[in-house]
């Protein structure tokens, strides 16, 4: 898998590792297991501070995504307790509906697009799509 930082994003880099790696195991290019890039590795490669890359792993392996082993390093580690990560998804869904409505989205339009998203990582994986 490989890593960019969009430099013009208003989002910190930070969270941009963080999502495209969740993005990267929902898609099954990242596997329970997998190791990730060494801090320095990885900093290196995409041209970015240690220390953010530290906080990403950080906050991967708060959400349960990722384990830090003294050996290997960041490896992807799916310890996420399902109704925690319902509950999570509620509150970020929240947000994100509410500004489809305030634009004028519809339910079916929403219902659609969730999904076409859900179908986009359930695809060719083992996992249910129900």
């Amino acid at each position: 898998m490989i890593l960019k930082i969009d430099f013009n994003s208003d989002e910190a880099f930070y969270l941009q590792l963080c999502n495209q790696i969740i993005l990267g195991i929902a898609m099954e290019t990242l596997n329970e297991g997998d190791a990730l890039p060494s801090v320095r590795t990885l900093a290196d490669q995409i041209g970015i501070n240690m220390h953010t890359v530290n906080k990403a792993y950080s906050m991967l392996r708060q959400e349960g995504f990722v384990k830090l082993d003294r050996r290997k390093g960041a490896v992807i580690s799916l310890d996420i307790d399902k109704m925690q990560a319902i509950q999570e998804m509620r509150e970020d869904l929240s947000v994100v509906l509410a500004r489809g409505i305030c634009r004028d989205v519809s339910r079916e339009e929403a219902h659609q697009l969730v999904d076409e998203i859900y179908d986009l990582f359930s695809k060719g994986s083992g996992r249910s799509s129900e």
